[in-house]
């Protein structure tokens, strides 16, 4: 099953598991990192995925996964059609706090939100089976893992990340994965995904 036909350009996904985000009710926008269960902290995850200084890295999907509360909710943002969205906690939030009040759809439907923003129902198992389906490499952000500067990452590839919480994932949920470590230090999602990106674009000729 493909997540949606994003075009042969895109190469890098991120999924990132909100643990504590709601995924329906509401959002305050005045308290991220409380009742917002750590918004904050994929707002600037999502900054850092798609924005470059003058423009959006248009290869690159983020997906979020909703896990606070209710039923798992999946937001998809990609690069390549993102439009209206700034650079900024609030305003990446602010999106985040209109969609959760609508109804999580089926497994297996991709409900379009806005330009380059989508969402369906499912949890990271069904992410990593629709990656499988797709042929995307999977790679799991690991202090224990292989040190990435020591990984050749080239075609479709997806990576795994984890809010403030520690990754919590069921390997067996996995086919052929590989674990990157970016260091024995535990460092914040956002500059994770910074260092993932500047390792790849170094790789490109």
């Amino acid at each position: 099953m493909k997540t949606w036909e994003w075009g042969d350009s895109l190469d890098r996904r991120f999924a990132i598991i909100a643990n504590r985000a709601p995924s329906s009710g509401n959002l305050n926008l005045n308290d991220l990192p409380g009742s917002g269960g750590r918004m904050d902290v994929i707002a600037r995850a999502i900054n850092s995925a798609l924005f470059l200084s003058h423009g959006i890295r248009d290869d690159t999907q983020i997906i979020v996964h909703l896990m606070g509360n209710g039923i798992p909710r999946r937001v998809f943002l990609d690069g390549g059609d993102l439009r209206g969205v700034r650079p900024d906690e609030r305003s990446i939030s602010g999106h985040f706090k209109s969609l959760i009040k609508t109804p999580v759809p089926p497994i297996g439907h991709f409900e379009s939100v806005s330009s380059g923003i989508r969402q369906s129902g499912g949890d990271i198992a069904q992410t990593l089976s629709e990656w499988q389906d797709e042929g995307v490499k999977c790679y799991v952000l690991d202090i224990d893992g292989d040190d990435i500067s020591d990984t050749t990452i080239e075609g479709k590839c997806g990576f795994i990340l984890s809010d403030d919480l520690l990754l919590d994932l069921d390997r067996q949920d996995i086919r052929g994965e590989v674990s990157i470590s970016l260091g024995k230090t535990w460092l914040q999602g956002h500059s994770c995904i910074t260092i993932v990106h500047y390792h790849i674009d170094s790789q490109i000729q």
